[in-house]
């Protein structure tokens, strides 16, 4: 009994999380927009934010949808980061950092590359509980 009651309390805290998530991010999206129209100018590093703003609406949705997240998305959003990240710099910075940033982005892409490989059927591993 106590474990359903605790279970149920804890959705309801994720799912209202997920309701500030969302109308958060549509007020950072549209103050954003706001910004844009009166310096009446559009950067790339404007369009990544956005970009990143469309991601993590798409990854609430997804959540309500499933009550999941989808280790894809937040993956996404880490890459647009820190290619905004990049973007954003000064361009005075040693290049070891740029080949840092540069190795993130490889690295998550490789991950993500994999998650999506881990249901191919070209791919199929068979794992028992014992080997996670």
């Amino acid at each position: 009994m106590y474990n359903l009651s605790m279970d149920k309390f804890l959705k309801n805290v994720q799912l209202a999380g997920a309701v500030i998530i969302f109308f958060a991010t549509i007020f950072a999206f549209g103050a954003e927009v706001m910004t844009m129209l009166v310096t009446q100018t559009v950067a790339l590093a404007d369009l990544l934010l956005l970009f990143i703003y469309l991601e993590v609406l798409g990854m609430v949705s997804s959540y309500w949808g499933s009550q999941r997240i989808q280790l894809t998305y937040p993956l996404f959003i880490a890459i647009t980061a820190i290619a905004r990240l990049i973007i954003l710099q000064s361009k005075d910075l040693d290049a070891v950092i740029l080949i840092y940033e540069s190795a993130a982005i490889l690295i998550i892409s490789i991950s993500i590359l994999i998650l999506r490989l881990r249901r191919s059927k070209l791919i199929q591993v068979a794992l028992d509980k014992s080997d996670l």
